[in-house]
């Protein structure tokens, strides 16, 4: 009986310390995911201005966000940037990956100045490509005047103003993506080319039917990350045109946040967000069932 009455208390002593080192991240998961989950479902049927009381007002959130061509607006433009973007960041963090991968001279410094970009502030990064994007002073455009060519209007033509983020976007997070394509390529078996060699195949049919198939996992799981990041595109057209112009880089989660801290409609924002989440979860969903299948 005493010996398990000391195994008992060692039990809950146990249990005692679990539940100790489980307590912080309770807390922030109730505090600052769970709160916040379940007062944004609230405030969708609510109308809010912060400063005034709820007010109850049903299905008036949904109704609106039917008959809002601007919230249409920007889920497009959010889809051409994940078009633009996705692509341009797996064939430049792939072409990376492999020339890292291949021996060369300063290969590791060429990896820590690959990822630099990846620590740095958003917003700085956003505003140096500000002063590179400048039409009049730019740095771009100095050194095409200088070699006679015509300015380009980086941010203030709506048919160059997003891919232009897109360019941007890609720089900053190729890094991450070059060291995941790495990773992948390292662990793809010698063996695999040199039998590919004996049966005489080139470098690009072993790129295909070697490399490519083995890095199926890394591509999914780039373009699935590219994706969710591409849908949470906030900070450049904030920084760098504010949306404009005439709103082709106006972001869906720029616009839920001009409609939250902006005007004040709280409830409205709270219905955009929820609904949102909901079309990323489908377009995940739906991107990895396709990749996997092609791939």
């Amino acid at each position: 009986m005493r010996f398990a009455g000391n195994i008992g208390r060692r039990i809950k002593k146990s249990d005692r310390n679990g539940y100790l080192f489980v307590l912080p991240y309770v807390i922030y998961f109730l505090a600052f995911v769970a709160y916040p989950l379940v007062f944004s479902i609230i405030l969708m049927f609510h109308r809010w201005n912060i400063v005034t009381p709820m007010e109850w007002i049903g299905l008036k959130n949904f109704v609106r966000m039917i008959h809002d061509p601007l919230f249409f607006k920007s889920v497009g433009n959010t889809l051409i940037f994940l078009l633009i973007h996705i692509p341009l960041q797996i064939i430049v963090a792939l072409g990376f990956a492999l020339l890292l991968n291949s021996k060369m001279k300063f290969r590791n410094l060429y990896r820590a100045v690959y990822f630099m970009p990846v620590v740095v502030s958003g917003v700085v990064v956003t505003i140096l490509w500000q002063q590179l994007y400048s039409y009049d002073y730019g740095v771009l455009n100095s050194v095409f005047t200088s070699l006679g060519l015509p300015r380009i209007p980086w941010l203030v033509n709506a048919s160059f103003a997003m891919p232009s983020i897109a360019i941007m976007a890609t720089w900053k997070n190729v890094g991450i993506y070059i060291i995941l394509f790495l990773v992948g390529l390292q662990n793809i078996p010698g063996e695999l080319y040199e039998a590919a060699n004996l049966d005489g195949a080139t470098h690009v049919k072993q790129f295909f039917h070697v490399t490519l198939p083995i890095l199926n996992p890394t591509i999914v799981a780039i373009v699935v990350l590219s994706t969710i990041g591409g849908f949470s595109l906030f900070i450049e057209p904030y920084v760098l045109t504010g949306g404009g112009p005439m709103q082709s880089t106006l972001s869906t989660m720029l616009y839920i946040y001009n409609q939250a801290f902006y005007f004040d409609h709280m409830g409205y924002a709270a219905t955009l967000g929820i609904v949102f989440a909901m079309i990323i979860m489908a377009v995940v969903v739906v991107q990895r069932k396709v990749i996997e299948s092609e791939i």
